[in-house]
């Protein structure tokens, strides 16, 4: 039975969006394959992991009736992208998938549709609004650096998402630093509600969201989360666990602010991190009037110093930061100003655009 007659980037489009999940080593093999599911003209591309489902729809089947099958999904999008452009076929006969496209001809070997594990959606979401792409992409890309990366305590390996009235806040911390987001949006939500999206979904997100207007559905349930966007559709399940109490975390009350330019500062702390160690990523901050000084140095007694010029009239302050976390931020932001605020050589450093309340950074000092 022929499925697709269609150009190969058409083809390949889809496949790209639902292969990115796929893992190359599992225990169930048949999760390294992709569903498709063929109803007249239209058809389906499905992958999951078990923890996240991907579906994205296209309407370039050729035929009128009804075909389901599981293929290896980095294979045929491999053999795909190695084609030249052009017209492919993919036709199914007596449990082999043939992929054709000018002289070059594939068989692949399927798997039963009906052995594919697919993730069930929840009976009841409880939240649902709706965001431009862009927006959710943005909230999405000012945390996500802060998110642990297979840290014991599980439930910080993701981002927190926080729905309250037409506030939606992403909050991904790692112990060490904190980066919170906000946006206001134009209808209200159902009650409140707090969920912890796992690290993968929001990297994945990240890779298919669009910087356009167009609205991405967000449906929430206590342990699920729906993305609707387009022709696909992203399941996931939630991490399990309680979120750190952001709002404690973020400092208030400040003295000692300055403002300085976002690039400036960023230059000059890349120049003192060549000379940190992978060990030790640690740089001085000394502060003093209209002054702040930047120092590292390493286990050879080598050293770098930074000087730059600043409008501050607060305390003298010696202070220590892992300088990655502080690169992170700053490479991840816009804006051509950043406000850096301290309390004293014990507390954390809270980074905040002037003039701006929806973004906070907090970092912890270290020991130098």
């Amino acid at each position: 039975m022929q499925l697709v007659h269609t150009s190969r980037d058409q083809l390949l489009r889809p496949l790209q969006i639902v292969s990115g999940i796929v893992e190359r080593r599992h225990t169930l093999p048949i999760l390294a394959n992709l569903l498709i599911r063929k109803d007249g003209d239209k058809i389906s591309f499905l992958s999951t992991d078990i923890e996240i489902q991907i579906t994205t729809l296209a309407d370039f089947a050729v035929g009128a009736g009804q075909a389901a099958t599981t293929v290896a999904a980095r294979k045929l999008v491999d053999i795909l992208r190695a084609m030249p452009e052009g017209y492919v076929t993919l036709t199914l006969s007596d449990k082999r998938m043939t992929v054709q496209s000018g002289k070059s001809r594939f068989a692949l070997k399927t798997l039963a549709a009906e052995e594919f594990p697919t993730v069930s959606e929840a009976s009841e979401f409880t939240a649902h609004f709706n965001l431009p792409q862009k927006t959710l992409k943005h909230l999405l890309g000012m945390v996500h650096f802060a998110m642990a990366h297979q840290d014991i305590r599980y439930y910080l390996n993701g981002m927190l998402l926080v729905v309250d009235g037409k506030k939606i806040i992403t909050v991904a911390t790692d112990g060490h630093r904190l980066a919170y987001c906000s946006v206001e949006t134009e209808q209200e939500a159902a009650a409140r509600q707090e969920v912890i999206i796992p690290r993968k979904t929001i990297l994945e997100l990240q890779r298919l969201l669009e910087d356009t207007d167009k609205a991405v559905e967000v449906s929430l349930a206590p342990n699920q989360a729906k993305f609707k966007f387009g022709q696909i559709e992203l399941l996931t399940k939630l991490v399990e666990g309680k979120f750190p109490d952001y709002q404690r975390v973020i400092p208030k009350g400040y003295n000692n602010s300055f403002e300085l330019d976002r690039t400036v500062l960023q230059a000059s702390l890349q120049r003192a991190a060549i000379l940190t160690s992978e060990k030790f990523k640690g740089v001085r901050f000394a502060l003093d009037i209209n002054l702040l000084k930047l120092n590292s140095t390493n286990a050879d007694q080598e050293e770098a110093q930074e000087e730059l010029d600043i409008d501050y009239h607060g305390d003298a302050i010696d202070i220590g930061f892992n300088v990655t976390y502080l690169l992170d931020v700053l490479g991840n932001l816009k804006e051509d100003k950043v406000q850096v605020s301290l309390g004293d050589a014990n507390s954390s450093a809270l980074l905040t655009l002037p003039g701006d309340e929806s973004f906070k950074y907090v970092v912890m000092p270290m020991r130098i």
